[in-house]
């Protein structure tokens, strides 16, 4: 009985210790083992470096064909997307009116006309009589007071016609204006060009007492158009007139199509607090595909690096377990200029690197002052690469970016090398999981 007893004591002793030796075991190779890490293999292509934005299509020159009298609309010549030549008659507005103040001007200026011949006749009796009366005050047979008053009379006479001439210049430019309005009535194309809208129908009344009311909308010539564009302020500084553009419209989604800017204008457009620029670009419509008003999505390449090597963003800002999001070895994450450029030389501070390419200022913290940098400036930066199941850090330096991928101009990198992109299991930007290897960077 007590031999059964210390057997069955000592198979508990056993099953527990191999209990505990085996959770040991799990709790060590768990803490041991190494991450399943996702990565691509460095490869060589192209980076390019676009300015995206929206746009809207206009024709070059737009032309708003309004009224300069009031009235009622009689007939129309023209209609939506009718061809017209410069001059042509488009619209005509009831004369009625119009004549009718024609015709009581020009009686206006008859009568007028007649006011001045009569007196002037009455003028020169007046300066007959006042000669008369100079020769007999002479003879000393009238007194000087009716002298006086011969001459005065035909001094008002003269200053009366003058004033009935003055009446007869106000008549003809009244008639002039009747004239002009009555020429008003017809409406005539200003330019030659398709007819894009019409704000009126026959029997409206339009109303031009305070502005000219719109009756058509002319654009000139539509095998010529332009896009206005919307960009940043962070992304203008990249563009520069003559630059080539491609965009893509929802009518055709599968076709782009091909322009250049021709200026960028210097009104900052400000909505919501942000700012933006009208970068106008130059389009072709040979086909006249392309119609006012329609919404362009617009892709402007500003650089190119052609078979570089490149790395996703995000190997750039990976970092294994244990290593903090910002920390970069001793000589990672530092700007450095070319050689022979000048450098800041003021001590203590972080050195700042501002702008893209060309010339670039190198600053301390909290200081204006500095020095200008000729030439762009290096930007060293850290990626790591999978060996033997460890991620072991290679120093690179880094250019052009799209937003996607990095040129790396120099460094440790070689081609063909798995860069780490994340852990799997974890978010890190690239949409799938598993510790499986990846393409490589989709470069362009």
């Amino acid at each position: 009985m007590l031999k059964q007893l210390s057997r069955a004591r000592l198979i508990w002793l056993v099953a527990i210790v191999f209990v505990v030796l085996f959770f040991l075991y799990r709790c060590t190779a768990g803490r041991d083992a190494a991450p399943d890490y996702q990565t691509v293999t460095a490869e060589v292509g192209n980076v390019v470096s676009r300015v995206s934005t929206s746009g809207s299509l206009q024709a070059v020159v737009t032309v708003e064909v309004g009224s300069q009298v009031s009235g009622r609309i009689q007939e129309l010549f023209a209609d939506f997307n009718s061809p017209v030549k410069k001059g042509q008659l488009i619209a005509k507005i009831d004369p009625s009116l119009f004549g009718a103040a024609v015709v009581s001007a020009e009686a206006n200026v008859t009568a007028a006309r007649a006011n001045v011949t009569r007196l002037t006749v009455t003028a020169e009796d007046a300066e007959r009589q006042a000669k008369r009366a100079e020769e007999v005050f002479k003879l000393q047979l009238i007194s000087a007071t009716e002298r006086d008053n011969a001459v005065a009379t035909a001094r008002a006479a003269r200053a009366g016609v003058e004033q009935a001439v003055g009446q007869l210049a106000q008549s003809r430019a009244a008639l002039e204006t009747a004239r002009t309005n009555l020429r008003y009535t017809d409406i005539l194309s200003p330019t030659d060009g398709v007819v894009i809208s019409r704000a009126v129908n026959v029997g409206q009344t339009v109303a031009a007492s305070l502005s000219a009311p719109v009756i058509f909308t002319i654009a000139q010539d539509l095998r010529k158009m332009e896009v206005h564009t919307n960009v940043a302020e962070s992304d203008i500084g990249r563009l520069k007139p003559g630059m080539r553009v491609s965009f893509t419209v929802d009518a055709y989604p599968g076709e782009p199509f091909r322009g250049a800017i021709r200026d960028i204008r210097n009104a900052a457009q400000v909505v919501q607090n942000v700012v933006t620029y009208d970068a106008v670009i130059d389009v072709g419509n040979p086909d006249l595909k392309l119609k006012p008003g329609m919404t362009a999505t617009v892709s402007i390449v500003t650089d190119r690096r052609r078979d570089v090597l490149a790395v996703p963003n995000t190997a750039l800002r990976f970092r294994p377990d244990g290593v903090p999001a910002g920390a970069q070895p001793a000589s990672s994450g530092t700007v450095q200029a070319g050689a022979g450029q000048r450098r800041d030389r003021a001590e203590g501070g972080q050195a700042q690197a501002q702008g893209q390419g060309g010339s670039w200022r190198l600053k301390r913290d909290g200081d204006s002052d500095g020095e200008d940098v000729a030439g762009p400036v290096v930007v060293k930066r850290t990626v790591y690469v999978l060996v033997n199941g460890a991620a072991v850090p290679r120093e690179v330096t880094t250019g052009l970016t799209d937003g996607r991928v990095t040129e790396v101009t120099g460094g440790e990198l070689k081609q063909g090398e798995a860069v780490i992109v994340g852990i799997a299991g974890q978010n890190n930007g690239q949409g799938q999981r598993g510790g499986q290897q990846q393409r490589g960077p989709r470069i362009l």
